[in-house]
């Protein structure tokens, strides 16, 4: 992708970003292989974004075309308890996210936007196969009567959202500030959390969307247990294709007391 090498030659504030959370997480690797990867994710970054006009504006039916399904557990069983589907910001989140909603009714968690019309636009299209699209910050009583009435809700909660209703453990050794929800509400809606990740295939052979089995014996009843195991399992997924994680998020912004900004 021309774009994003050109883009990562000019210096700016989130390649700084980048190169500062490749570093903390890989101080194996050397300078040049920081540059390399880095740059790979540019491109990818650039790539996901002009893609976002298939994603948005597609059929259904482009969506199947494009995104492969691995799932390890049954998604049509009627049987099935109530499920927390728990993403992680891959480059093809999104995408991952909407091939689901043309199959099956989901609820999905977003994070509003700067932008207003943006967001609007994003919402109406990331839900028009009949997702439900629900702002971050909603009450929780909502989330767990749709877990209770049958309808899986879909959230990431790998991002760093600040201090409230979060606890720090390591994710690649480093203190990341990391949201409890998805323990509290398995744990109040008595729900199963089943992870899933989409992996951008190369040659643009499209997306696979990998679901897997369902977290064992989670939650604990230790929020911190939990989210580390959230992140020793997204740590398991980034290295498979660390190129298409968003280090381009300040995963590090909050720290601990008397622990410096490394940004």
């Amino acid at each position: 992708m021309v774009i994003g090498t050109a883009l990562y030659a000019l210096p700016s504030r989130r390649k700084h970003i980048v190169l500062v959370n490749l570093r903390l997480c890989f101080p194996e690797k050397t300078s040049s292989e920081h540059q390399k990867l880095a740059r790979a994710h540019f491109r990818h970054v650039v790539r996901s974004y002009l893609e976002r006009g298939i994603q948005w504006f597609g059929s259904a039916q482009t969506i199947r075309d494009i995104v492969q399904v691995e799932s390890r557990i049954d998604l049509d069983d009627p049987a099935a308890p109530p499920t927390i589907f728990m993403g992680f910001h891959f480059v093809g989140i999104e995408v991952g996210c909407m091939l689901y909603s043309t199959h099956l009714p989901v609820a999905s968690l977003y994070t509003r936007m700067s932008s207003t019309a943006l967001c609007e636009l994003a919402k109406r299209q990331r839900g028009r196969f009949g997702a439900e699209m629900i702002e971050r910050g909603t009450s929780a009583k909502k989330i767990l009567g749709l877990l209770r009435s049958g309808k899986p809700v879909m959230l990431a909660a790998d991002m760093d959202q600040g201090v409230d209703n979060s606890v720090f453990v390591p994710f690649f050794g480093v203190p990341a500030c990391t949201l409890t929800a998805v323990s509290r509400l398995a744990r109040l809606g008595r729900a199963r959390v089943v992870p899933f990740v989409t992996e951008v295939l190369p040659n643009y052979e499209g997306y696979k969307l990998t679901i897997f089995e369902p977290l064992a014996d989670f939650p604990s009843g230790s929020d911190v247990v939990d989210a580390r195991r959230m992140n020793a399992f997204l740590e398991e997924q980034v290295v498979k294709f660390p190129e298409q994680y968003y280090w381009v998020h300040r995963r590090f912004k909050h720290r601990p007391p008397g622990m410096a900004s490394v940004y």
